[in-house]
């Protein structure tokens, strides 16, 4: 199979990305579309100290092998498999095994950085940004943080005065000029989703 489309969904930490891809997902037939996750590029901490951990900056374009998720992205583009890593984000590094992903006519890839990016941006056919207000996206990353990724508050709250707020603001709101669609309010607002839909799906007529 060839002539995937790929859709670039970007946007702050707890801003719905996730809830926006997925709302995508279900609106078309199985199979048809496949999510994958910037995080999952994450580069292998040096070690596991706990100081090594408090200082990483996870929120930094560094923090991420581009380069590979680029090749993954350009071969699933050409009708091809690949092997995408899968991180352990409670120790920081990635597991041994990783996912096969098949090649997909909707590939969605979703991400705080992936429109800051020139060469990952330049492989999307829609670039969209989640528009959400910063108190309600530190909430949601608390919550994350906390009960899926073993957080304690206190690292949570010194991580984002530390790294996650200047990176946004460095990083991820420049990078929303580049949007072809911005959606506030995130996978609740259901008219942007489905104006996104239909032109996904006119993508997919040609």
């Amino acid at each position: 199979m060839t002539g995937s489309i790929i859709i670039g969904i970007a946007g702050g930490t707890g801003s719905g990305k996730t809830s926006v891809a997925k709302a995508i997902v279900k609106d078309f037939s199985e199979g048809q579309t496949i999510i994958i996750e910037q995080d999952w590029y994450y580069k292998n901490l040096p070690d596991y100290e706990p100081e090594t951990v408090k200082s990483w900056n996870f929120d930094h374009p560094d923090a991420i092998e581009f380069d590979r998720l680029i090749r993954d992205l350009m071969t699933l583009k050409s009708g091809k498999a690949v092997q995408v890593p899968q991180y352990d984000y409670a120790h920081h590094r990635r597991l041994d095994e990783t996912r096969s992903i098949q090649p997909h006519r909707v590939i969605i890839i979703e991400g705080i950085l992936i429109m800051n990016e020139a060469a990952v941006r330049d492989l999307m056919d829609i670039k969209v940004f989640v528009d959400t207000e910063a108190d309600i996206r530190f909430i949601r990353r608390l919550k994350r943080d906390v009960k899926e990724r073993q957080r304690t508050l206190d690292t949570v709250i010194d991580q984002y005065y530390r790294s996650v707020r200047p990176m946004h603001e460095s990083f991820v709101e420049t990078s929303k000029r580049y949007a072809d669609v911005i959606i506030p309010r995130g996978a609740h607002n259901r008219v942007a989703v489905d104006l996104l839909e239909t032109k996904i799906r006119t993508l997919l007529s040609h």
